[in-house]
């Protein structure tokens, strides 16, 4: 699993560990969402199968990038057993006796345990968890996708990895699908434009009635608040219950030793696994005879081209150095200079990071405030230093595309080459 063996003797502890044992599980079963109870995770110590169903829900509720209302009420157990076993394959997790557990998730408590635990232990899973059901007074804008790239975007509705795909495609089925596609995407963004419209035009008739002046205004949340006052004491238990879920993740971090010193006990519990277990990926896609030899081929081209562009960087590495050399000394004190003045610009900016508190990280939800022209810049992400991210992201997009386009448009032209008495007409651009 990763961590650190420890002695068995110690994973019991004294009177004072087995005390606390009961306190850190149920402090965990607190700060997760539906998460059961300890004695969930005594029996799944055990493999026993009445544990199964609730750690299947849990672990489906932790991976899925849906809310947690969402996943416990509209999927069913053997969607609930798919999504596991898909997302915890794509983040690479070792054992394959998951993989190798019933769809109807009747069975498997104690290797479900593992899992869960080697997620605790693989990353901040605690505070992901805290940070997607956490309450949300202001309007806020995701920035990146980072976060939610993290889940694996796992989808319970997928089929089986074995299925063979060398089966034939109708194009006009992949028409279809792409028009479908498109026209999704087009009234995916005429919704957010118009969410973005009704959110400038309460941050507008708003403005002046929050108490805080570097927000101005008020947020769709606050808004209601003051439409519909009894919604308040809905929103009141919701910040009591994210309360308790605080108090808890403390709690657990205070205990989180002596939980892993009796994950040792279930993992020494556990059967190993076989030796060639590495050797036969069972839950792994199977790869047609076809499509082996095509990676064996692209594995050769790949290996000729970079040793053709080892050779290139060589010689112009050759040159550049022989161009330098012939230079003379009055080429060393110009590079000296510009590393003293790429150093001292890279000081400035230091200074003035330390100096305004540090950037605003793009890599959580930032809050939108509606800001009256010629105001002074305040802390936060700005929307011109947020477009001109985005700008450049489609640029880079726009420019793999076209490259993609004209590699498959190669492809295509060198197979129907290959064909005798096929003519090829390429597509209409549009």
């Amino acid at each position: 699993m990763g961590r650190r063996r420890r002695p068995a003797g110690r994973a019991a502890g004294t009177g004072t560990g087995a005390r606390a044992l009961p306190e850190a599980i149920a402090a965990l079963c607190r700060t997760l969402p539906a998460g059961p109870g300890p004695e969930t995770f005594r029996r799944a110590k055990f493999d026993l199968p009445e544990a199964a169903p609730a750690l299947w829900r849990l672990l489906s509720c932790v991976l899925s990038p849906r809310s947690e209302a969402d996943t416990t009420g509209s999927l069913t157990r053997e969607a609930q057993v798919r999504l596991v076993k898909s997302a915890m394959r794509s983040q690479g997790y070792p054992r394959p006796a998951l993989f190798q557990l019933p769809e109807d998730g009747s069975q498997g408590s104690r290797e479900l345990l593992l899992a869960l635990s080697w997620l605790l232990a693989r990353g901040p899973l605690i505070e992901q968890l805290l940070a997607r059901t956490r309450v949300r007074l202001g309007d806020e804008m995701p920035v990146c996708e980072c976060e939610d790239l993290a889940y694996g975007r796992a989808s319970p509705g997928l089929p089986t990895p074995s299925k063979d795909a060398d089966g034939c495609v109708d194009v006009r089925h992949v028409q279809w699908l792409m028009g479908k596609l498109r026209f999704r995407w087009r009234s995916l963004i005429s919704s957010h434009q118009e969410h973005c419209a009704l959110l400038s035009k309460i941050h507008k008739y708003t403005q002046g009635c929050h108490s805080d002046r570097n927000l101005g205004h008020l947020s769709v949340a606050e808004t209601e608040l003051l439409r519909d006052p009894e919604g308040g004491q809905q929103l009141l238990q919701m910040l009591e219950f994210e309360n308790v879920r605080l108090e808890a993740a403390l709690e657990w971090r205070r205990l989180e030793q002596v939980f892993w010193q009796w994950m040792d006990t279930v993992l020494g519990a556990s059967p190993p696994d076989s030796p060639n277990a590495g050797s036969q990926p069972t839950f792994l896609p199977s790869i047609p005879e076809r499509v082996a030899g095509e990676l064996e081929l692209v594995s050769r081209e790949l290996q000729a081209l970079q040793k053709e562009l080892q050779e290139a960087v060589e010689v112009r590495r050759a040159s550049w150095e022989a161009q330098v050399r012939g230079q003379g000394p009055e080429w060393s004190a110009e590079m000296r200079a510009s590393k003293e003045a790429v150093g001292q610009e890279l000081a400035a900016l230091w200074q003035a990071w330390e100096r305004e508190g540090g950037l605003a990280q793009p890599h959580r939800p930032n809050r939108l405030v509606r800001s009256e022209a010629g105001a002074p810049p305040g802390q936060g992400l700005w929307a011109t230093e947020a477009i001109g991210a985005l700008r450049s992201k489609e640029a880079c997009l726009e420019a793999v595309l076209c490259w993609l386009q004209g590699q498959s448009q190669q492809e295509l032209a060198r197979l129907a080459g290959a064909l005798p008495g096929v003519i090829w007409i390429p597509p209409h651009g549009r």
